[in-house]
């Protein structure tokens, strides 16, 4: 159920092998700042690199208000708006948009993601064509402190993880100011409703009206 590829298309990412070498996804957020040190140094000519380990496709475009500590890799033709700010350990697709004060941190995020107003994505992974509405946020940490864990199938999940946002899949959209809590993952295809606060699993192709709501989406055609 939470082997990567049933979330994610991995031709939409750099991390391709780096995220099949794990049994779950989640896993792969620990030694993501090494990875993404190492892997920038394999990067070819079409990237520039930039101080304290950052590369950026030379077709992307970066505004000059925005903060990008590395390690960081950040795609071709990908938009980095006004007052971006990202915070290090990110690889960041081709053709993605970081927009106005939105804040990223030890994340991957597929080709074509959009996070484009006030969004914060920490400790996650958004698939291809991800798209989040104004001020949804992912949210890393519990109030306590404590590791994440999430049910399943009547089965406790214990990620061994005190910091770990959502794991989104493929083209699934995240309404304007919902909050997705520590260790929430979202399949493919689906929708959140805006203003919804979740945790745990929600499958693929769903509509998510509320915490307690959740409908299978109805096939056209």
């Amino acid at each position: 159920m939470f082997d990567i590829n049933n979330f994610c298309d991995l031709k939409h990412t750099l991390a391709e092998r780096y995220l099949m070498s794990f049994d779950y996804p989640w896993q792969a957020l620990c030694k993501l700042k090494e990875f993404i040190a190492v892997f920038g140094e394999s990067l070819g000519d079409e990237y520039e690199k930039a101080e304290d380990g950052i590369w950026i496709h030379k077709t992307a475009v970066v505004a000059k208000s925005a903060q990008i500590s590395g390690p960081c890799i950040i795609g071709a033709e990908t938009q980095v708006r006004h007052c971006a700010f990202i915070r290090g350990s990110a690889l960041i697709g081709r053709n993605c948009v970081v927009g106005n004060s939105t804040e990223i941190k030890n994340s991957i995020l597929f080709d074509n993601v959009q996070v484009p107003h006030y969004n914060y994505i920490g400790d996650s992974i958004l698939g291809y064509k991800v798209h989040l509405g104004a001020g949804a946020v992912t949210s890393n940490v519990k109030s306590d402190k404590s590791e994440i864990r999430f049910t399943f199938d009547g089965e406790v999940i214990d990620t061994q993880l005190k910091k770990f946002g959502a794991i989104i899949g493929d083209k699934s959209e995240i309404g304007c100011g919902s909050v997705l809590n520590p260790g929430t993952i979202i399949g493919r295809n689906t929708t959140v409703y805006p203003l919804v606060s979740i945790r745990g699993v929600r499958g693929s192709n769903c509509i998510v009206k509320s915490a307690d709501v959740c409908v299978n989406k109805i096939s056209k055609g």
